[in-house]
């Protein structure tokens, strides 16, 4: 099988597709998860750099748009949520409990593995809603001696989520918190 790309790039090409992204060299070896000393090796060498690098910039040239849609957001509110699926990260929830309010981004775009789903706009109750569906229920048989095993006074699914990082049996889903 033969694909319409490259197979080579040159040290050169690679810096000024960096540069006109806006990226420090720091912030391309992030997005292209290499180090920075491996940056500063492509860019100042002489030799063609060949490899996976290669596909990424032709896929950046064509969407210079995915380093936006893939960069995580300035935290806006004191807590967050990263959601993932497996090691996948599909959404960010920033929470500001005080205040009620809730900012959410997105990384995926199929709705099964988002966080709230289709909704788009999601306030503070559909926070709360998503939260407790990440726990066992409230109304469980012997929901006390589940909660002692977690050394929790009482049903809290913040609590419950922080204890279990909101991992379900049935799926491969779970939450890492920030604060």
């Amino acid at each position: 099988m033969e694909f319409a790309h490259q197979k080579t790039v040159s040290g050169e090409e690679i810096r000024q597709l960096r540069k006109k992204l806006d990226f420090t060299q720091k912030n391309f070896a992030a997005f292209a998860n290499v180090s920075v000393k491996t940056v500063q090796h492509w860019e100042s060498g002489k030799k063609e750099v060949s490899g996976p690098i290669v596909a990424l910039l032709k896929i950046l040239k064509e969407h210079p748009q995915l380093k936006d849609e893939l960069m995580i957001p300035e935290k806006n509110y004191p807590l967050r949520l990263k959601y993932f699926c497996g090691n996948d990260l599909c959404t960010i929830i920033d929470v500001d409990e005080r205040n009620q309010k809730i900012f959410v981004k997105n990384f995926v775009s199929d709705y099964m593995y988002r966080a709230f789903g289709r909704n788009e706009k999601p306030d503070y109750r559909d926070y709360e809603e998503f939260l407790e569906s990440r726990c066992f229920p409230r109304t469980r048989d012997q929901m006390k001696l589940m909660l002692r095993e977690l050394n929790l006074p009482f049903y809290d699914p913040f609590l419950i989520i922080q204890k279990t990082q909101g991992r379900m049996a049935e799926d491969n889903f779970w939450i890492q918190i920030e604060m």
